[in-house]
């Protein structure tokens, strides 16, 4: 089964500069979320298969304005030719918003799924919008990602994790894949198509080995960046103390000279 996968970023290549056919060897088109709801339904329309999507934080207009001949599968499980697929839009909460959630409000949408779970017998592929927290998620707290998505795979082992929300330009943060435990994560961002037979034996290893080397490079910079703020620290400290004994010398000083001052005989006052 050939996917292709969106998130983010419409792709001009598929809209401005679309030319029929493109779309034909496609089996499923997967978005995952922060796209332009016409765009969607652009895609189905050309495409000779099933569009699935979940929303993204900046996905409100969707009340409005939802992609036609499209399938929503938020809080469910889609089967698809015998895989099954399930979906979990959103971001963390950091404005008013329908499509955001704090990590509590996430966690309980997970285990309200807990029967279609037991009665699909687990899902073979998560769709998100957000990331997991921890797993290649942003810094600041909008684009944090959901504690919860990490039992949820740790369970149930999920061959793929599809999402989007960390872009291409938000630098070291950004990768296409990253693994967690068994599955392996594809960001979604713009467009990715692969072959879901494929792609995992083809990209596990090599990603894995790629994101140790990763993470021991990040450690190594922060442990740099942990040793020139302990310096610039020390320094802080040394120049304080010296200012606060220069500070005190002074007033010595001062001190002294008042002193000295009061008990002096001034010429022409002698008796």
């Amino acid at each position: 089964m050939k996917i292709l996968a969106i998130a983010d970023k419409e792709s001009k290549k598929y809209w401005d500069f679309f030319e029929r056919g493109m779309l034909d060897d496609i089996d499923l088109i997967i978005s995952c979320g922060d796209l332009d709801p016409r765009y969607l339904s652009f895609l189905v329309t050309f495409a000779h298969c099933p569009l699935i999507y979940v929303k993204g934080n900046h996905d409100d207009k969707y009340v409005d304005i939802p992609p036609d001949g499209c399938e929503c599968i938020e809080d469910s499980i889609y089967v698809y030719k015998g895989v099954r697929f399930l979906g979990l839009g959103g971001s963390i909460r950091y404005k008013v918003g329908i499509n955001q959630y704090d990590q509590k409000e996430m966690t309980k949408r997970v285990k309200k799924l807990k029967f279609k779970l037991r009665k699909n017998k687990g899902f073979d592929i998560l769709v998100t919008h957000s990331p997991a927290f921890g797993e290649g998620d942003g810094d600041d707290h909008p684009h944090k990602g959901f504690e919860a998505f990490l039992p949820l795979i740790e369970q149930y082992k999920p061959k793929y994790f599809l999402h989007g929300h960390v872009h291409q330009s938000y630098g070291r943060k950004y990768r296409r894949h990253r693994v967690i435990g068994d599955t392996l994560v594809i960001n979604a961002y713009e467009t990715y198509i692969f072959e879901i037979e494929t792609e995992y034996d083809e990209q596990f290893n090599k990603v894995k080995e790629q994101q140790a080397r990763f993470d021991e490079e990040e450690k190594r910079m922060a442990e740099i960046k942990k040793q020139k703020l302990a310096a610039l620290e020390a320094k802080k400290a040394e120049e304080e103390a010296r200012a606060t004994e220069e500070a005190a010398r002074a007033a010595a000083l001062a001190e002294q000279s008042e002193i000295t001052g009061g008990n002096e005989i001034c010429p022409g006052n002698e008796t």
